[in-house]
């Protein structure tokens, strides 16, 4: 491999701007994030983080400027077709299948299923079991490695807040996932599942080369997982550093507290 292709940032922002109205909410933003990074993305309410995440995951179109992964631009693609080269998301309030078990919920995301096609439930039911076998059986190493083995029968509508944060994390793990957004993940978690949710970001990232974007208030979590650490103010990069350097900015100070006399 070349030191070109190890240097090429997996996910680049280029000059990416959007308004609202007459508002600006992007204002020419370029950013990068590394292979194998565990990525921040922090600022002050109303900085532009979550309009920049929905236009980087083709749920929100940009006004000019383009977003590439992996070299090539991604700029104009639909979630469903970034989910298939591997870009996924999470979201502040979690997405489950209220009404499908937990366990369930992690067999959905598989795209392409044999047993999603009439045809092939009537003329190959042999392949449709065992493609269905094989789906849940790595479902099932899924949730014992979030450590929900045992509410795997329980509809995901009756978990708690963080189990239904776990649970979206493992449904990243049913699909060959290269970059994942983290939208708030630790919000409305209690701190025993935040443990567990960290640890779970950490191990798919060190042993399974997942790359993290995470936009996140707790700056605990962003301390311990982060870096670097992206901020961004009134939707422009600010600076791009270690926590430690972040936290000793006082540019960064003021935007978050005001300015101190």
């Amino acid at each position: 491999m070349s030191s070109t292709t190890q240097e090429q940032p997996i996910i680049a922002v280029k000059n990416v701007s959007k308004a609202f109205g007459g508002l600006q909410v992007i204002n020419n933003c370029s950013l990068e994030v590394a292979r194998g990074s565990v990525t921040g993305m922090i600022g002050p309410n109303g900085a532009g983080k979550s309009t920049l995440f929905n236009i980087i995951a083709g749920t929100l179109a940009e006004d000019s400027g383009q977003v590439l992964m992996e070299g090539r631009d991604i700029t104009h693609e639909t979630p469903d077709a970034l989910f298939h080269q591997g870009l996924l998301r999470t979201f502040q309030i979690a997405h489950e299948f209220s009404h499908m078990t937990a366990l369930e919920n992690l067999m959905m995301v598989p795209p392409r299923q044999e047993g999603e096609t009439l045809f092939s439930t009537w003329f190959k039911p042999s392949l449709v079991r065992q493609q269905e076998q094989e789906v849940r059986q790595r479902a099932l190493e899924v949730i014992d490695f979030i450590n929900l083995s045992h509410v795997k029968n329980e509809l995901a509508g009756n978990l708690s807040g963080g189990q239904k944060k776990l649970l979206e994390l493992g449904r990243t793990m049913m699909t060959d996932a290269k970059v994942v957004l983290l939208d708030e993940i630790a919000a409305g978690v209690n701190r025993t599942l935040l443990v567990d949710l960290v640890k779970n970001i950490e191990r798919l990232n060190q042993e399974m080369g997942y790359t993290f974007l995470v936009i996140e208030h707790d700056m605990d979590m962003i301390a311990r997982l982060c870096d670097p650490v992206i901020v961004l103010a009134q939707g422009e990069v600010m600076m791009e550093g270690s926590i430690e350097e972040v936290r000793n900015n006082p540019e960064v100070v003021e935007a978050y507290f005001g300015k101190v006399d």
